[in-house]
């Protein structure tokens, strides 16, 4: 039985990946966007306190197939990568950072 419960958890840990990655759109203006929270969090008042401690705008897209992904006006990469680990919704080494 603990066989199972460990090959369950190392088995979520690898693949449930929250990956913060950058798009430039024109000229000096970028998007960031955030995909891969668990579903049952509230995309909503995560996207809110963003907004709020980054003094930046957002909205949340529907996605078919990545599903909900929050987007962010700006290079937010280390900002919402350090905020995610400080409220506690996911682990350090659960982020991925692309882009640049």
């Amino acid at each position: 039985p603990f066989a199972e419960a460990n090959a369950e958890d190392s088995g979520a840990g690898s693949k449930e990946y929250v990956h913060v990655r950058i798009q430039q759109r024109n000229g000096r203006k970028s998007l960031t966007t955030v995909q891969g929270l668990k579903k049952e969090f509230s995309y909503s008042k995560i996207l809110k306190d963003l907004k709020k401690e980054f003094c930046c705008n957002g909205t949340v897209v529907q996605d078919p197939e990545l599903g909900q992904v929050i987007q962010l006006q700006g290079d937010q990469r280390k900002n919402v990568s350090t905020f995610l680990v400080q409220a506690g919704i996911v682990k350090k080494e659960h982020i991925k950072i692309h882009g640049f």
